[in-house]
């Protein structure tokens, strides 16, 4: 690492709010566990007897995809993209109806589903506070 970047990324460091930095994990964790779930999904519907293969891994690359939009809001928010924030609070108005329909599914998806809420409600705040807006720069007032 060039010294420029080493006195950037202190810098960084120093005025990254603790919000914006728990909402960069949490949604960086997001998107992780939602790849793991879709290379899980893929490789039982390569390898296993799914009644539908095409199906299978039309699901497994969907949720592959989707995992990008909180991994990429994850990795903006923690370098202080302004641009962040839009895709952070949409994965999360997006994991709470599943998180919703998982819960009313009863059984095991509860212990999906409450995880899911919990960490979109954390994020949610965390992004909508004022000190995430005026660190990342968005808010009234600003062009």
């Amino acid at each position: 690492m060039s010294e420029k970047s080493a006195r950037e990324a202190e810098r960084t460091d120093a005025v990254r709010p603790r919000r914006v930095a728990v909402a960069a994990a949490v949604c960086g964790a997001q998107g992780a566990v939602l790849a793991g779930v879709a290379a899980v999904m893929l490789v039982l519907a390569v390898g296993g007897e799914p009644g539908d293969r095409a199906q299978a891994v039309a699901g497994a690359l969907t949720l592959l995809a989707l995992a990008v939009v909180p991994l990429v809001a994850g990795h903006g928010l923690w370098r202080l993209r302004r641009w962040s924030r839009g895709p952070g609070v949409m994965a999360q108005l997006l994991a709470l109806p599943i998180a919703f329909t998982l819960l009313g599914s009863g059984g095991a998806w509860v212990g999906a589903a409450l995880p899911l809420a919990a960490s979109a409600l954390l994020v949610l705040g965390c992004l909508l506070s004022p000190t995430a807006t005026e660190a990342l720069g968005v808010g009234p007032g600003r062009a």
